[in-house]
């Protein structure tokens, strides 16, 4: 028992160890220039364009539904 505990052991610092072998050594080169870099920024750029109305619809779909139960009680 205590030699298997052992061989276990030793393998695991083996192949944990070895592990940054297999890694890739080069960064991928894209050959990106700055045209594409401004159409992506472009791109993210109508993205948030589009998100802060939908977000501010929602915040004040969520005031007008806090809002108009309030006034109900009011009312009554």
């Amino acid at each position: 028992m205590k030699t298997m505990t052992s061989i276990a052991i030793a393998a695991t610092i083996l192949f944990g160890s070895a592990s940054s072998v297999l890694a890739a050594t080069g960064m991928r080169e894209d050959n990106s220039g700055i045209i594409v870099w401004v159409f992506l920024g472009f791109c993210a750029l109508i993205i948030v364009a589009q998100l802060l109305p939908a977000i501010l619809l929602a915040v004040g779909m969520v005031k007008g539904l806090a809002g108009t139960t309030v006034k109900a009680s009011q009312i009554n």
